[in-house]
């Protein structure tokens, strides 16, 4: 996985924050939470797909991303009274990538280890894009996601981490391969 390869999620994510916020408004109660958050879901989710397809990710991660964001969204604004500060962003950060990365970790199958390590880097990426963002962009707006800078770190974060489990994957596929006989 080459950072040229994972580039279509970083750019997916300033698309999908503004098509929410145009298309819902500011983020202000669970309802509007889940409308926005499936939106930008599913913008998110396109450009990771795109990035993932010839790994055999098939679409449903568009429609898995997009449910999960809606339902963390709308669980974070339920917890924060839909709040705007930097800790109640974080907070819907937590809620929200926690919710996306145990359900695309559904759609990986690289066992439980890579399942548990897509799930919590989800988490603490998430948050931690609000932060990175939260000195660029106004965040009394309302937005569904942070900003280019936040989505910068979290793909660099999920970037990685998809590197490592797929060059381990890879590593266990060829050793589980018989050697080829020589003279055959």
């Amino acid at each position: 996985m080459t950072f040229k390869r994972w580039l279509p999620t970083f750019l997916a994510f300033p698309p999908a924050g503004y098509l929410a916020i145009e298309t819902v408004g500011s983020l202000s109660d669970p309802v509007s939470a889940a409308a926005g958050g499936v939106l930008a879901g599913a913008v998110i989710g396109a450009g990771q797909w795109l990035a993932l397809r010839s790994r055999g990710i098939g679409r449903r991660w568009i429609v898995y991303t997009a449910a999960a964001m809606a339902g963390g969204t709308a669980v974070a604004a339920a917890v924060t009274g839909a709040g705007t500060g930097l800790a109640d962003v974080m907070l819907m950060g937590l809620v929200t990538g926690t919710a996306v990365g145990a359900v695309q970790s559904s759609l990986l199958a690289h066992g439980r280890r890579a399942s548990a390590a897509w799930t919590a880097v989800n988490a603490a990426g998430w948050p931690l894009a609000w932060l990175a963002s939260s000195g660029v962009i106004d965040l009394d707006r309302g937005w569904y996601v942070f900003g280019a800078s936040g989505a910068l770190l979290l793909t660099v974060l999920t970037g990685l981490t998809l590197r490592r489990m797929f060059v381990a994957s890879d590593a266990r596929i060829r050793a589980s391969r018989p050697a080829a006989t020589v003279g055959a």
